[in-house]
């Protein structure tokens, strides 16, 4: 209760921040004011703030007490994309990204969580009296490319302070308003970033047989890839290669030199994760042989491990949810899949911090209703149209991870 009455007294103050989060969002390590409008908001609360960690990541610290350090995340970056909400607050912001100018978009709901991680923090420096311990808020920068949680450890997050004893994360999702989900073990997948660059000769259109045609040799690959998915993966393990990228000439009558493509691929399990990443350099290999090309180019420039909540830690939040939301909080057994987006909060958690990321949903039941009758796909995360409902969502994913320190830190919980 005391916690709701925080957020409620709070509420337009979170309600004007994620607006203007939300109409300037920064892509990844490009989040300078982003930090700088935490930082500050953290600092009026009374936490130790330093910022410039990992890039343009920032830690607050509260310490109050004895008791268990607990970690708290949000990320800050946005998406390279163009908003298509129609909101009277979308963003129209644009930044440059590898030389290219981009519009600028939270489409997957970074700025929810910036509100809600602020909120969270007040409704815990309310109710000081309810918990003891030291909370360790991270703003983590560039999230999207699965990178500034890599960026942050190197920087020194678990030496320059504490290494805590828990960890807590939330994303919102497109589930009705007011759910909130604890999976027990893989929560999303590892993700992997492969970037090909295929070699030919060029020549003229008309002259095909005077060049080695990288077109050609990558339009085979793409197609022959997904063999690894359907004749080498495990039928019944998740897996998923996927090529988001072709780049290849400039003009209808050359014949290019080169071809780059890139590609993302996703799984729940190492030896998965393992033959996906050999399947791909493998086939590219035998697709530029084929064509008597040089070898290809392949690079390998970022991935992260999936997401595993903590099993002991999972069951006593999931019971602390189900005690506070009733049905509306959901528990999900190792035994059941996880998701197929990727996370790179799993950095944190393979440093060795117990942890629990949870789902919050942020759609407003009717709206979902309204599209199934319709028979229209949901506007997901990363949608141009993905638009949560903002006060019950940052209320909600606020109260969640209010309820999570005081799960571990709260008068009387087992502490360490």
């Amino acid at each position: 209760a005391r916690i709701q009455a925080s957020l409620d007294k709070q509420y337009p103050h979170l309600d004007a921040l994620y607006k203007d989060l939300h109409q300037h969002p920064e892509l990844g390590f490009q989040e300078t004011r982003t930090a700088g409008l935490l930082a500050a908001e953290m600092r009026k609360l009374g936490f130790t703030v330093t910022e410039g960690v990992g890039k343009t990541g920032l830690v607050a610290i509260l310490k109050n007490g004895e008791g268990p350090t607990v970690l708290v995340r949000t990320e800050l970056d946005a998406l390279p994309m163009e908003e298509k909400t129609g909101l009277p607050y979308a963003s129209r912001a644009q930044q440059q990204k590898d030389g290219k100018t981009f519009f600028v978009d939270h489409a997957c709901g970074h700025d929810s969580h910036m509100a809600w991680w602020v909120g969270a923090a007040a409704a815990l420096v309310a109710i000081k009296d309810q918990w003891h311990g030291t909370l360790m808020f991270v703003g983590q920068p560039s999230e999207e490319t699965v990178s500034g949680a890599k960026a942050m450890i190197a920087d020194g997050l678990f030496k320059r302070w504490p290494k805590p004893d828990y960890g807590f994360a939330a994303h919102v999702g497109p589930m009705p308003l007011g759910q909130v989900i604890v999976k027990d073990g893989v929560v999303t997948s590892a993700s992997d970033k492969i970037l090909i660059t295929f070699n030919g000769v060029g020549a003229h259109g008309s002259m095909p047989d005077k060049s080695i045609d990288p077109i050609v040799i990558g339009s085979h690959f793409v197609t022959d890839v997904q063999s690894v998915i359907s004749r080498e993966k495990d039928p019944n393990a998740f897996g998923v290669v996927t090529v988001g990228a072709f780049n290849g000439g400039t003009v209808d009558n050359i014949i290019p030199d080169h071809a780059d493509l890139m590609l993302t691929l996703r799984s729940h399990d190492n030896a998965t994760r393992k033959l996906l990443i050999d399947g791909v350099e493998r086939t590219a290999r035998a697709a530029a042989a084929m064509a008597r090309a040089p070898e290809p180019a392949i690079t390998h420039p970022s991935g992260t491990n999936a997401v595993h909540n903590d099993a002991a830690l999972s069951a006593r939040t999931a019971a602390v949810m189900a005690a506070a939301f009733g049905k509306d909080a959901a528990y999900v057994p190792p035994t059941l899949p996880g998701g197929n987006a990727s996370e790179d909060f799993s950095v944190f958690i393979d440093e060795g911090v117990p942890s629990v990321f949870f789902a919050v949903g942020g759609y407003d039941p009717a709206m979902i209703a309204r599209y199934k009758a319709e028979g229209k796909p949901l506007p997901v995360n990363h949608s141009p149209f993905f638009a949560p409902v903002p006060e019950p969502t940052i209320k909600r994913g606020a109260e969640t991870l209010a309820l999570a320190v005081l799960t571990v830190a709260g008068n009387g919980a087992k502490g360490k």
